[in-house]
């Protein structure tokens, strides 16, 4: 019996917060879609290559990141995460510290899709078009 995908989103913040990328994914699915906040700055992030990149960008930017879970709500195949996003920036040392809403869809033990959003009325927006 497969985890359900409360736990598997509590994996993968776990992974990130160890900074296992390995870990981290193993949980997505190879043609994984990402849309970080970053996106109004690039495009998405597709599959494992781009997991990796969008990775990299984000320990670059913010060496220390830890994010907190709030909350996560089972909302069948998708999860809703409130999370707390803290760091500091690398070359500037400029604290940030952000409520974050998260969105992922599971498939099979892995996650094929998950996008980050200000607010919670975003994310749930995002839930609803992948319904």
């Amino acid at each position: 019996m497969s985890p359900d995908n409360v736990d598997l989103a509590h994996q993968a913040y776990d992974a990130l917060n160890r900074r296992d990328l390995d870990a981290f994914l193993a949980l997505m699915d190879a043609d994984v879609e990402a849309v970080p906040r970053i996106v109004a700055i690039e495009s998405g992030f597709h599959g494992h290559d781009g997991i990796r990149r969008w990775w990299e960008d984000l320990v670059d930017f913010l060496p220390d990141v830890a994010i907190e879970i709030v909350a996560v709500r089972d909302l069948g195949d998708l999860t809703l995460a409130a999370v707390r996003i803290r760091g500091r920036g690398a070359g500037s040392d400029t604290p940030l510290d952000e409520p974050l809403w998260s969105a992922a869809e599971w498939r099979d033990g892995k996650c094929v899709w998950w996008g980050n959003y200000g607010t919670e009325a975003e994310a749930l927006e995002a839930v609803a078009l992948r319904e």
